[in-house]
């Protein structure tokens, strides 16, 4: 079982890496950067699943653009 535990461990840590933070620490600016890389993680999911002809153009830019607006969101709430 520890097995298969790892396994998912390790694509999990592959498939969404996520890196350190080195601000200035303060609760709203981790949480922001959490989401930022989130963001960033998923518009290069969708750029590849365009690029490979899986997506159109249109909707990888309707989908980045409501990731985008989501942030924007988040940054507001967190007032950073």
């Amino acid at each position: 079982m520890t097995k298969d535990s790892d396994f998912l461990a390790n694509l999990t840590d592959f498939l969404y890496p996520r890196h350190r933070y080195y601000g200035e620490f303060k609760p709203e600016y981790l949480v922001f950067n959490s989401n930022l890389q989130e963001f960033s993680q998923r518009v290069n999911y969708i750029c590849n699943l365009q690029t490979a002809g899986k997506l159109s153009p249109e909707d990888a830019y309707t989908q980045i653009k409501m990731l985008w607006k989501q942030l924007k969101t988040a940054k507001k709430q967190l007032e950073v």
